[in-house]
């Protein structure tokens, strides 16, 4: 199914669309801002041509979504299954909540990535920036893994302020050699080789494939800083390990 949206179709009426249809391949084209596309979808693969609007993927239950430019905020909000894979940058909270599948960026995000975001049985979500991020990544992370691999051009450090502020869970790998802001008491740093870590490895591999103009090698090959909550952390006796 191909769907032409232009600045004058409603979200509403898109998404309809794209749910009520049979076909598990959609294709969106001329996307502009349209909100809340394949929310809650699960068992298809859409690909938008142009720049979703806000919470893409909201609730997202095992499609995939492909973006072709750029995604708005809170992209995956809540997502409990699937892949989204965006061509370009994504907006402020991508991640919010989430509580399973992937979300791979090839470009940067912005502020409060990962926010919340948790991990249960089964169940590890992983959130892959190429770029670099905004302040208070991962901030009161409660599991999953977040990956920043600093491949932007634009001279500036691959995280910004409070990284990790609140975090209980899971863990965040930045690809650098030393951290360019500091980090919270309650979060611990601690160096890795990307070719040493065979979770980086294989989320590394996952990622290439999807971006293939990265060079995979050089990525693997490089130093890490591997951030986890601190086993005093005040945090984590508020919360189960499950």
């Amino acid at each position: 199914m191909i769907i032409d949206a232009d600045r004058d179709m409603h979200f509403s009426r898109l998404n309809a669309e794209v749910r009520n249809t049979a076909d598990e391949r959609v294709t969106i084209n001329g996307c502009l801002g349209q909100r809340y596309i394949a929310t809650g979808s699960s068992g298809k693969t859409i690909t938008v041509n142009g720049t979703p609007g806000n919470a893409l993927g909201a609730y997202l239950n095992g499609s995939t979504v492909i973006v072709n430019g750029n995604a708005q905020d809170a992209t995956g909000d809540t997502m409990n299954g699937g892949t989204i894979v965006i061509h370009g940058n994504s907006g402020d909270a991508t991640g919010y909540a989430m509580r399973g599948g992937k979300i791979y960026i090839s470009g940067n995000t912005g502020y409060r990535a990962g926010i919340h975001i948790k991990a249960y049985k089964e169940l590890h979500p992983v959130i892959v920036v190429g770029g670099r991020a905004g302040s208070f990544l991962g901030e009161y992370q409660a599991g999953g893994i977040i990956v920043v691999l600093g491949q932007n051009d634009d001279g500036l450090p691959i995280i910004n302020n409070f990284c990790g502020t609140g975090m209980h869970g899971g863990v965040i790998y930045l690809r650098c050699d030393k951290l360019p802001h500091a980090i919270p008491d309650q979060v611990r740093a601690e160096d890795v080789r990307g070719d040493e870590c065979e979770e980086l490895c294989s989320i590394i591999d996952d990622f290439c494939g999807f971006f293939p103009e990265f060079d995979r090698d050089k990525l693997v090959s490089a130093n890490f800083k591997k951030l986890t909550p601190d086993t005093d952390n005040p945090y984590k006796q508020l919360y189960t390990d499950n």
